[in-house]
């Protein structure tokens, strides 16, 4: 059951999580679909199934796509997550997630945990900053069965106090195997620093204390998360018009209604009270850098603030991203590499890795690279890395552009690979629009874009704005002779933030 069970625990700390495909229609960038892609991708967006879309009188809405497999997957996607929380509460989101497989009314866990095991299906959760993901990937014949565990779980979970207490424990746990994550540690402290004092700053697992069970004499801690916290954030955020039943792979969309309208239809489709608003989140700014002797290398992310979802720099900045590239000592390629800058890093030795990011949320988002470095390198790795950003600013070419769109869109479609990517990009991509960009349009809208537009985009994202930066890394190593300390630790390299804020514009430093 462990393998079925598994809970994913966070796609927004996770980079690799982290997907690119939710977009909003650009004015004047759709062209018909012979001018967004050749023959053959015209053969395959033409053969594309359509996604449908109803929505019940609660707000709650379904939306599918059948593509006539024997499996499905399907899921629900909740628009909420750790922005919604507070200091106090922070990890709520989290938590309930955990709990959603501790036993509902109708089945006990072991119950849950058998049934899904019989019918050889995989339930799996995961929880980002804005939103809660329950899906299950089954047996076309058992999309009833599936939906109907869905429904369960989120509406008739116990949330016994014991299960809790025990919960704490494993939350713990995972926590620790987080902190072993180096990539998801820096992109912790990255959020922290970059969204100060704000929602976005915190973490989706919350602080230990808000999850230990800690014990005076008298009482627990009031710092602690508790059933009341799960069930007021359940009774707050899992409504109607805040849930998209999402499906894809082997599914009927009219069963899907029907199976929603039983399941899901007594859904409150109104707040007690009023709404809760999106948690305004500021950019600054800033840099954290942490002490962690133990690590011989540099783990540095260095971003600007971008934008959300919804606007129309979006697309611009993830060519752009795809301009600077990722790469790793595994690859080949050398002066081959498109990018650059991998070009530089393979030929030089500058880092042991780097992956350039373009994470987005609703109204905000981070655009930079994360890279892994040796003391010896690490200066002139960021300096070589704020050239290259420089340079999508003011000398970026037409051939450079062309060849990042066409990898842009292959990867678009490698990742549309299968039920459950489908799946996902279907309920992602309904909560922040109520509908599904057709792939032609998306096509349509990356042709659009060319050398001219970078460097507009990339003037107003990268050229002369405040990084935030979070180093996590060796301060100073000790060589001992003669009581003489004679090496420095790798984030001992990094340019002070001054320097840093320098570089970010043409020939300066």
């Amino acid at each position: 059951m462990a393998a079925s069970m598994q809970r994913l625990a966070s796609a927004g700390r996770n980079l690799l999580k982290r997907k690119q495909s939710l977009f909003r229609p650009l004015v004047g960038a759709q062209r018909p679909l012979a001018a967004a892609a050749g023959p053959a991708a015209q053969h395959v967006l033409l053969n594309v199934p359509e996604t449908k879309v109803t929505t019940l009188q609660n707000g709650l809405r379904v939306a599918s796509e059948d593509s006539g497999l024997s499996t499905c997957t399907v899921g629900l996607w909740i628009d909420a997550g750790s922005r919604y929380e507070n200091e106090r509460n922070n990890g709520t989101a989290h938590f309930l997630e955990h709990m959603a497989f501790k036993g509902t009314r109708k089945r006990s866990q072991l119950d849950l945990e058998l049934e899904i095991e019989n019918m050889g299906a995989h339930l799996n959760a995961y929880t980002s900053r804005e939103q809660t993901v329950y899906y299950a990937k089954a047996f076309s014949k058992d999309l009833p069965r599936a939906v109907e565990v869905l429904a369960d779980i989120i509406q008739n979970s116990t949330l016994g106090e014991a299960e809790i207490e025990r919960e704490r424990g494993v939350i713990l746990r995972e926590m620790q195997e987080v902190e072993t994550n180096l990539q998801e540690v820096v992109f912790d402290y990255l959020h922290a620093t970059a969204y100060q004092t704000t929602a976005l700053g915190r973490t989706i697992l919350g602080p230990t204390e808000n999850i230990k069970s800690v014990f005076t004499f008298l009482f627990m801690v009031l710092m602690t998360i508790n059933r009341a916290d799960l069930v007021e954030y359940i009774t707050t955020h899992y409504l109607g018009p805040r849930i998209v039943l999402a499906a894809a792979g082997g599914v009927s969309h009219n069963e899907l209604i029907d199976l929603a309208k039983y399941h899901f239809g007594k859904l409150p489709a109104r707040y007690r009270s009023d709404a809760p608003e999106l948690p305004a989140c500021s950019f600054t700014g800033s840099e954290i850098r942490v002490r962690d002797d133990k690590m011989p290398l540099a783990h540095v992310a260095i971003a600007m603030e971008a934008v959300g979802w919804a606007h129309p720099d979006t697309i611009p900045l993830m060519v752009a991203n795809t301009l600077i590239g990722n790469w790793d000592r595994s690859f080949g390629g050398g002066v081959n590499l498109s990018s650059k800058l991998a070009q530089m890093a393979s030929q030089g030795g500058l880092c042991h890795s780097f992956q350039s990011f373009n994470t987005c949320y609703t109204d905000t988002g981070l655009w930079g690279l994360y890279m892994v470095c040796e003391a010896s390198t690490l200066e002139h790795m960021l300096h070589l890395t704020q050239l290259e950003w420089t340079s999508l600013c003011t000398s970026v070419t037409e051939s450079e552009v062309a060849r990042a769109k066409n990898l842009l869109k292959t990867n678009m479609l490698l990742h549309l690979d299968g039920s459950t990517p489908i799946c996902e990009d279907i309920g992602r991509q309904m909560l922040c629009y109520s509908r599904r960009i057709p792939l032609h349009e998306l096509e349509a809208r990356i042709d659009a874009i060319d050398a001219n537009t970078i460097k507009d985009v990339c003037t107003k994202y990268i050229y002369d704005k405040a990084p935030a930066i979070a180093a996590v890394g060796q301060y100073r190593s000790y060589m001992w002779d003669l009581n003489t300390r004679v090496s420095s630790g790798p984030i001992e390299q990094l340019p002070e933030y001054e320097r840093i804020r320098r570089g970010m514009y043409w020939m300066r430093s």
